[in-house]
């Protein structure tokens, strides 16, 4: 497994590079044979040194941690632990997922990140008001109020399980997931609630629910 040590705002010594290296093949190769890929980014902001953790372990299975700390080494550590620990309690589900994956082409889609329109007179409702508005108007063709787009990437949605898609969410630590339903082939979401819960739409089952 190819492991990539990043530092950001600061440099990577071969000690903590070294570190890294050898805490992240191990770690990997105790739970997966055929790991792809790792990228770890060490960061320093103010006071704080901040790790970010990317390991692809098979096709489509990205997990995703990260950790802070006063020191560069106990921010990484914080952050393998709960790759670890991800690790440990989705190893079996994740292998079985694999094996059905690999039988099973993803949809592919583009993916878009919007800019944020400016704070209007400092009310951050009209931020959301005026996204809302640019959106509606970039889609009725008027130039004027359309988002700039930051970014455009293609991006898989792979044939999960609800189950799945709420394990798939939790590996990668992101808000929301979109999936096919293996089910019925329908496109759903699940998302993370405010409430800590999850919410799962599916528009198939014309249907909101939480968990």
């Amino acid at each position: 497994m190819q492991v990539t040590v990043k530092g950001k705002q600061l440099d990577v010594g071969d000690a903590l590079r070294s570190h890294v290296t050898d805490t992240i093949s191990a770690l990997v190769a105790k739970y997966f044979g055929n790991p792809l890929d790792a990228t770890v980014v060490i960061s320093r902001d103010a006071h704080l040194f901040k790790a970010d953790i990317q390991v692809h372990v098979g096709r489509g299975i990205l997990l995703q941690s990260y950790g802070e700390a006063t020191e560069p080494y106990p921010a990484f550590d914080d952050a393998a632990e709960k790759v670890a620990k991800r690790m440990r309690r989705y190893k079996r589900r994740m292998r079985d997922h694999h094996g059905r994956a690999a039988e099973e082409a993803p949809l592919l889609a583009r993916k878009y990140i919007l800019e944020a329109p400016p704070l209007d007179d400092g009310d951050a409702d009209d931020q959301v008001d005026s996204l809302d508005a640019g959106t509606d108007a970039a889609q009725a063709g008027d130039e004027g109020h359309q988002p700039m787009i930051i970014a455009e990437m293609e991006t898989s949605i792979q044939t999960l399980t609800v189950g799945e898609a709420v394990m798939r969410m939790d590996l990668t630590d992101i808000p929301a997931l979109m999936f096919r339903n293996r089910a019925h082939g329908g496109l759903n979401m699940v998302y993370r609630r405010p409430d800590g819960n999850i919410g799962w739409v599916d528009p198939a089952g014309t249907g909101v629910q939480g968990a």
